[in-house]
């Protein structure tokens, strides 16, 4: 280090030093930029000089320190101008004498404002003054951060000033909105980390934080440890930890970098005093992530880490009911996984703290915080986001994308791929609780089956088992239950039942296997002085399995083995997983500690971690519960997937309702108990969507509504959107009407077998999609703006969707009506039925929708594989192929198919498939087998129609040989009576 370079980074220290807080926020606008930053190249050889002032004592609360002193403020604003511009003239003689190179570059401001903000990013206040008046009211309202988040207590001006915040109340008439404007929030000048030390690694960087003063939570950990890992061009790692204590890290497998990126899209500057972190988009500056803007917390049990964001549009952050785009106006999403039917503004089943952001420009990016504690994400209009949580560390992704899908690979490369759905898994499934016995649930599958209506799986809810006891079933009302899975597998269906992890304690000993067995192993979540934890769900009194325990999954494997010796299921369905308890915490109650009753308690419905689950501080044997509770219905699914994979030979077909970063690897979801209303109709489509930028792409929701009773028209209505979940099940509760397709009007009836019959024709298309979410990580179900981000009229669009990059479904969301409203963004658009094209300058369109028909769509330059459906994706699946090409204005199109037995394990990862190509140019169309496989030779092409055919064509050749064919006036060209291999390479051409 020369010498111009060190006597500027001590004289920075020197001017830290000076005034009541050595860590407060600091302006980039005040301070010049040796001042304030290390850019990513520029390392710290040597730990920065201790500030000359003495520490203040410590104490569990900062002293209460004046924050109105006017008269205080302008002389020590005087005083600190007058320091400033004498270090300031110091600086520049010796930035003079040096080169440009030998200082880091101008520090970016915080991130611009999205086009609804109409106020700038804050400018932070001067070093040296306590936060007068002026300094507080010059914070615009979009950027004032949380001074007070905790719940159920009303901020006055003492317990605000007593944290030495800014206490500034909107109206002196209300009190504060539990989401709105903070009425106290963190000055300038609040006391923060600093960056003592920063140096390069193999990966990136690592660096030392330390914090001279405590803050308002108990146990600060005062030293940190900062490490940057450079993983790939695309993602970036940050991780904040504690150097001198292990803390808890969630455990799920995710990559581990051995070099650096060579050529990363992003750039990474470090903030010393106050420490930040700024990761920029390298192409065009964009802010994607300021710490800058609000102080960096990490006490044991509170960590809070804030960012501007570049945009107001955000996406993903699961599991909670809203619209697909995040509302930013003071919105509070909690993450806490919660047994609760499905409302807006509170914690939901399962946990997911990624993000996708749409930059200005059409770029995206993506941010993951890997923490499985319970936590507040929220977001303000700045526009801004705080992650909030209490527990564990601070490991952030950084996805640089920069389109959306590659977002979303970039993620699940991190947290895994979702698997490959056995084929069956895409058919119609039909459930409900209450069938009330084994017969009545067969006779609903002849009724089904007389109708010629399709379907794959039947399902039980819990009414089949005995006394509700896991691995039974009633033995008089369901006495019949063997014969019919025997029935149904005859058939070419599949049998699913409903498992809940509360196994019953109360049974006579030597009478109930599960329990005595998991006793004798020591399987179960035990209470914190050691002994089983006994809470209640529906058998009762009940133990829950510790599924972090490997011993677990070979007692839930043996379990699941001996009860299919008895009755041959083929999937599950693993359900009251958050875990749910019907007491909270314990039969036994819960300890007082700080894990039951930590400083701060996110925004949680019933405001207690223990509500409606376990205690927090019940003890799994690798962490306590308070760490391990939302990932438990993963730790569930991991043990339900491996154990169907070992007893039945296949791809394993498993439903969980609690979900966690990586549960696509192991089974799909559905939305939860939700209800038959109109309203509940809409929220699937958001919640489908969701879920696909999640990495879970075989996701539904109940069809027609699980609870209350459903109306004809809203179940046609739902049916026909249901057939485009990528996960399709019509599920309703005990003592409603009947709901499954026939039990309804001839008419009604009709409709729905027509839209199940569509969506088994396009069984190969969604086949290819799940190969690809597989394999790539693409999304299935996709939102209109992942194909087109340069179109912002899409980026709100949650009443429409797409199949793949093609396929538009436009349903109708509301009752009595006739028409749809839709958008199509610019470009051809094919109607799927007919063929009839449409061109779009990027516009709503009114669309007739009769009761009988959702409108669906086709996007030019696909080519669409089909196939002549049946009643079962069995028979289905045999059958031939029709294609349909939806071409440009020049005549271009481009599709493909993957195929192979439909439920081997890993048929891609050990070759055992077929995957063909085609593409559509000059008046022809080429077939081309990129991959064989005997499962090929089985499926013939039959027909292929090509839509936008400008002119009436007067011959069409096959492989050189003439054909027959069909033209019509809408530009349809259809040729039939092909029985072309899908194993060969083929030529179709016309002139």
């Amino acid at each position: 280090m020369d010498l111009s370079h060190e006597i500027i980074m001590s004289t920075t220290v020197r001017i830290q030093s000076r005034g009541s807080y050595p860590g407060r926020m600091v302006s980039y606008k005040l301070l010049t930029p040796e001042d304030v930053y290390f850019s990513g190249p520029t390392s710290v050889e040597e730990p920065l000089e201790e500030s000359i002032e003495d520490k203040p004592p410590e104490s569990l609360l900062l002293e209460k320190k004046s924050v109105c002193s006017t008269t205080t403020g302008f002389i020590a604003l005087g005083t600190f101008l007058l320091v400033v511009c004498g270090v300031w003239l110091i600086g520049t003689i010796f930035w003079l004498q040096s080169p440009s190179s030998q200082f880091p570059h101008r520090p970016p401001p915080p991130a611009t404002p999205s086009p609804s903000a109409s106020t700038p990013a804050p400018v932070q206040g001067q070093r040296g003054t306590a936060p007068g008046p002026e300094s507080c009211s010059d914070i615009p309202e979009a950027w004032r951060f949380d001074c007070y988040p905790e719940r159920g207590v009303v901020v006055t001006r003492e317990l605000c000033e007593a944290r030495n915040c800014c206490f500034i109340p909107a109206s002196a008439e209300a009190p504060p909105a539990k989401n709105g404007i903070p009425w106290c929030f963190y000055p300038p000048s609040f006391p923060t980390y600093t960056l003592d030390t920063l140096n390069d690694t193999d990966l990136g960087y690592t660096g030392q934080l330390t914090k001279k003063e405590k803050t308002y939570y108990p146990k600060d950990i005062k030293t940190l440890q900062l490490d940057a890992y450079f993983e790939t061009d695309s993602r970036l790692r940050v991780k904040i930890t504690d150097p001198s204590t292990p803390r808890f890290e969630v455990p799920i497998s995710v990559p581990n970098a051995t070099k650096k990126a060579s050529s990363p899209l992003y750039t990474v500057e470090f903030s010393k005093n106050p420490f930040g972190l700024v990761v920029k988009r390298a192409s065009t500056g964009t802010v994607l992530i300021n710490t800058t803007v609000a102080p960096l917390f990490f006490a044991d049990q509170f960590l809070q880490l804030s960012t501007s964001l570049p945009t107001q549009y955000v996406y993903g952050l699961g599991e909670h009911r809203s619209s697909f785009l995040h509302n930013i106006e003071w919105n509070t999403l909690t993450m806490w996984a919660r047994d609760v039917p499905p409302m807006e503004l509170t914690n939901l089943y399962g946990v997911h703290p990624f993000y996708l952001g749409m930059e200005p420009g059409g770029s995206s990016h993506g941010v993951f915080l890997l923490n499985s504690n319970a936590m507040d994400v929220v977001l303000q209009p700045g526009p801004a986001l705080t992650w909030r949580t209490i527990g564990g560390v601070l490991d952030i992704y950084v996805f640089l994308g920069p389109d959306p899908s590659s977002v979303v690979k970039q993620y699940l490369e991190v947290v895994g791929f979702p698997a490959m759905p056995i084929y069956w898994a895409l058919g119609y499934h039909l459930c409900r609780w209450g069938y009330k016995s084994s017969n009545g649930t067969w006779d609903v599958v002849k009724e089904m089956r007389n109708h010629g209506m399709p379907q794959d799986v039947q399902w039980n809810d819990i009414d089949y088992m005995d006394r509700s006891l896991d691995f039974t079933f009633e033995p008089q009302q369901f006495a019949t239950l063997p014969d019919m899975v025997k029935d149904l597998h005859s058939h070419g269906q599949r049998y699913v039942m409903i498992l809940d992890p509360g196994i019953s304690s109360t049974q006579e000993s030597g009478t109930y296997w599960p329990y005595d067995e998991g006793l004798k192993r020591g399987i179960f979540v035990n209470d914190s002085t050691g002994q089983t934890l006994i809470g209640k769900v529906w058998p009762g009194l009940t133990a829950f399995p510790d599924f972090s325990d490997h011993e677990t999954h070979e007692w839930w494997f043996e379990n699941l083995q001996r009860y299919h010796a008895k009755v041959p299921f083929d999937g599950l369905w693993i359900d009251m997983n958050e875990p749910s308890n019907f007491v909270d915490g314990s039969l036994n109650g819960c300890p007082s500690n700080d894990l039951e009753h930590p400083p701060y308690t996110p925004g949680i419905l019933d405001g207690t971690l223990r509500s409606k689950t376990l205690c927090a501080s019940a003890l799994h044997k690798t962490s306590v519960h308070y760490n391990l509770h939302s990932m438990y219905g993963l730790m569930e699914a991991k043990a339900s997937s491996s154990a169907l994979k070992r007893i039945l030979g296949k791809r394993p077909f498993v439903i969980s309702r609690s979900s966690f970063p990586s549960q696509g690897r192991y089974s799909g979801h559905w939305l939860g108990d939700n209800r038959s209303q109109w309203k509940d109709l809409y929220t699937s489509i958001p919640g489908m969507l969701t879920f696909n930028i999640l990495g879970i792409p075989l996701v539904g929701a109940d069809i027609c509504g699980f609870g209350g009773t459903t109306t004809e028209e809203l179940c046609v209505r739902w049916t026909q959107l249901g057939a485009f979940y990528p996960f399709t099940r019509n599920h309703n509760s005990i003592g409603e009407k009947a709901q499954d397709p026939t039990a309804f009007s001839s008419l009604a009836r009709t409709a729905m077998k027509e839209v199940l019959l569509l969506r088994y024709s396009l069984f190969p298309l969604l086949y290819t999609l799940f190969h690809h979410a597989h394999l790539e990580g693409h999304t299935v179900a996709r939102p209109l703006l992942f194909e087109f981000p340069d179109d912002t009229k899409t980026y709100g669009i949650d009443r429409q969707f797409l199949w793949g990059k093609s396929l538009l479904v436009t349903p109708v969301l509301d009752p009595g009506v006739n028409f749809v409203i839709g958008y199509f963004p610019k470009g051809l658009w094919y109607d799927f039925y007919t063929g009839d094209s449409r061109r779009s300058v990027g516009e709503e369109i009114n669309l007739k929708a009769p009761l009988d028909k959702i409108n669906v769509h086709l996007r030019e330059g696909a080519v669409i594989p089909t196939q002549r459906p049946n009643t079962t994706l069995r028979v289905s699946s045999g059958q031939p192929l029709h294609l349909i090409s939806t071409l440009t204005d020049e005549g271009t199109a481009e599709g493909d198919l993957f195929w192979d037995d439909g439920e081997s394990i890993d048929t891609y990862e050990t070759n055992q498939y077929a995957y063909i190509v085609f593409h559509v140019a000059k008046n022809t169309m080429t077939s081309e087998v990129l991959h064989d496989n005997v499962e090929a030779t089985y499926i013939t092409v039959e027909t292929v129609s090509f839509f936008g055919v400008k002119k009436e064509p007067s011959s069409v050749t096959v492989n050189s040989q003439d054909a027959q064919f069909a033209y019509k006036s809408n530009q349809v060209l259809t040729v039939t009576d092909l029985g072309l291999s899908l194993s060969q390479n083929f030529t179709i051409s016309w002139t």
